[in-house]
């Protein structure tokens, strides 16, 4: 087995096990089963996923709203990765971090092998943990006795540590954490995401001062 293809199947089976949350969550949402599968093949991006769920008992347009936001960055991955790959119209359902991350290779064959590997590793994984997820959690008469409401902020929180290493993006992230909470009291529930991200969005997007010359 060729090492490209060992490591998408690698992250295949890791990123696949958040299903297992994902199916889980989405039960104890007030979702059927065959509505949790049908998030996963049809929107199949985590993030997305795991924000729906999450805003869907303050209202289905705040969920709507902040799942669409935080997929919208795959579509900057397919700008770069349309000229390698092909069929487009397949192609675009895979693109997710995780294939987009696996594509970034020296030579055009190396970045589809890439993108297919992890893309279509993490698609089964993912599919085939949720729905066992959804069952468990179907199965169990009070899923939030055991964090699972927790399972989205959790995920939230691991997509955004890692990116929070300079005093700029802590900053953002601050300021957007605050204008949530003081939003809270105020407006329905799942409208705090977006205010953040409509301020944190304001924030990156603003002029930078220049330094004063010693």
């Amino acid at each position: 087995m060729r090492p490209i293809v060992r490591d998408g199947l690698g992250v295949g089976v890791a990123v696949g096990a958040l299903g297992l949350s994902f199916g889980a969550l989405a039960v104890a949402s007030g979702l059927s089963v065959l509505q949790a599968c049908a998030l996963s093949l049809l929107m199949f991006t985590g993030a997305s996923q795991f924000a729906f769920v999450g805003l869907i008992g303050g209202g289905v347009a705040a969920a709507v709203a902040t799942a669409l936001l935080l997929g919208a960055r795959n579509s900057l991955y397919g700008l770069r990765l349309a000229p390698y790959l092909r069929p487009r119209g397949l192609a675009a359902h895979f693109v997710i971090d995780e294939s987009a991350a696996m594509a970034v290779r020296d030579t055009p064959d190396d970045t589809r092998l890439g993108f297919w590997s992890a893309g279509l590793a993490v698609f089964a994984f993912w599919n085939v943990a949720t729905l066992i997820g959804a069952l468990a959690g179907n199965a169990i008469s009070d899923p939030n006795a055991f964090g699972l409401d927790a399972a989205a902020p959790a995920a939230f929180l691991a997509l955004l540590a890692p990116r929070l290493t300079t005093r700029e993006p802590q900053a953002i992230a601050g300021l957007a954490a605050v204008a949530a909470l003081a939003s809270a009291p105020f407006v329905p529930a799942g409208t705090p995401v977006l205010v953040a991200a409509v301020v944190a969005v304001a924030a990156a997007l603003a002029p930078q001062r220049e330094p004063v010359p010693a």
